[in-house]
């Protein structure tokens, strides 16, 4: 192994490092109480050290954000790999998402606490510069739109539906659907004894059949 290759696998380590560590803190006493001083002590770097790396805490959040996505795509695709009928594969991703939901919580909730934040990924380096690439070729819905066009291909799915718009749609209404029985699963429970895991099932059947050929 040359010098420059060493030096690089040296350097993506002590990055890897670096997130490992902005993870347990930022997952443990949320975004806005984490700083910069916090992930130092965690990756038992110096300041100035973590500095070399990631200019600001929104940097190394943007990092965080970019390994919740792959882990969600990953989740994706080895959904639809698991299915041959396009339909079943739509079905497949919205279980998938529920999955990440449930057994990746704080990837999802750090993702959703970014869509609502306002930050320019264009000012933050390599990592706005990763995430940004991700996003724009559409990494995640990508997948949601292959299999919607599987489904019209074999019949399974509606012909007269847009396989991108019917994504974003689908997309919506399961993050919709994830949101209420976090926050309003109880209330839910105590007054119509509907679990979340029945509103999330009588969704997830809403949609197939609104799809279904």
């Amino acid at each position: 192994m040359g010098t420059t290759e060493r030096r690089e696998r040296e350097k993506e380590y002590r990055r890897k490092t670096i997130i490992d560590a902005a993870e347990k803190v930022i997952f443990t006493k949320g975004y806005e109480k984490s700083t910069m001083d916090d992930i130092a002590a965690e990756s038992e770097l110096s300041k100035g050290t973590l500095y070399l790396y990631f200019k600001s805490k929104e940097e190394v959040y943007i990092s965080i954000i970019y390994r919740g996505m792959k882990v969600l795509r990953r989740l994706f695709e080895e959904a639809v790999d698991s299915e041959t009928i396009g339909l079943e594969k739509v079905r497949a991703v919205g279980e998938a998402y529920n999955k990440f939901h449930l057994e990746n919580r704080n990837y999802y909730d750090a993702l959703m606490h970014y869509s609502a934040m306002e930050i320019d990924i264009d000012t933050l380096g390599a990592a706005g510069a990763e995430l940004k690439a991700f996003m724009e070729n559409k990494e995640i819905m990508s997948v949601l739109v292959t299999a919607l066009k599987d489904g019209i291909k074999d019949g399974s799915v509606r012909s007269d539906l847009d396989p991108e718009k019917t994504a974003i749609i689908l997309w919506g209404q399961t993050s919709g659907i994830l949101q209420l029985v976090t926050t309003k699963g109880k209330v839910i429970k105590h007054i119509y004894e509907y679990t979340r895991n029945e509103m999330f099932t009588y969704s997830m059947e809403f949609a197939y059949n609104a799809l279904k050929a």
